[in-house]
């Protein structure tokens, strides 16, 4: 299977998710990530019996970059909380349409899902369903009236980042579902989860996890994309 794993131990196990892989089993009978994972630890350790592999947080099925599972119940407990309380450092790295009008910025909205359509819209505080979400952008470029921007998460609505970007009017580059009037069909997401900074779970040191996007386009626009973002990001 080509998944390329960042890390392992006895706790944990740190992947690059491919896009179009969802993470776990949904209608569409696709081979989701966390069973070929599991599939993959029972072969690697010649283990019986069912494997256990805890789902800490998701990522959209187009959307690829760094993910960590717990292989223990006690690391999917301590992560689960370190993500509830906010300290999980999540960073993307994302292509917008356009350009935003600020060259960085804190943004908030209140969000609503509905379940029957698969789609989040941005609502006001008093809908009885809203959740607030909020995360941090920083222009780090612009190519082709695009721009390349360094995203910080705080909260993990479901499709945040797509619909609050929309929502301020430069939807991410080749999102269908939410910038369908400036996207063309077949093109790919340019939506990478580019780090992953946490507590390990027993030994409390502080990690760090790396996944670079690939280099196509829109990403190649920006060649020097490892350098600009260490800088910028």
């Amino acid at each position: 299977m080509n998944i390329p794993i960042l890390y392992e131990d006895n706790h944990l196990l740190v992947v690059e998710k491919p896009v179009n892989m969802p993470v776990q089993e949904d209608e569409s009978g696709d081979l989701d990530l966390l069973s070929a994972l599991k599939l993959d630890i029972k072969r690697r350790y010649n283990k019986p019996g069912n494997v256990y592999l805890g789902l800490v947080h998701r990522l959209d099925r187009p959307v690829g970059g760094v993910m960590v599972f717990a292989k223990t119940s006690k690391a999917a407990s301590r992560l689960s909380d370190q993500l509830r309380r906010g300290v999980i450092d999540r960073k993307y790295l994302a292509i917008s349409r356009g350009v935003p009008k600020k060259r960085q910025d804190n943004l908030r909205h209140y969000l609503y899902k509905d379940r029957k359509k698969n789609q989040v819209f941005s609502v006001k505080k008093s809908h009885p369903e809203a959740k607030m979400a909020s995360l941090d952008y920083r222009l780090l470029g612009t190519a082709s009236n695009n721009s390349l921007l360094s995203v910080r998460l705080h909260t993990g609505r479901s499709h945040q980042i797509r619909v609050q970007l929309a929502t301020e009017g430069f939807p991410l580059y080749g999102d269908q579902k939410y910038g369908k009037n400036v996207n063309k069909p077949g093109e790919q997401i340019a939506l990478w989860a580019h780090t992953l900074q946490f507590e390990h779970p027993t030994s409390k040191e502080i990690v760090r996890f790396v996944s670079e996007p690939p280099r196509l386009y829109p990403w190649e626009l920006w060649k020097d994309l490892d350098e600009t973002f260490q800088t910028y990001g």
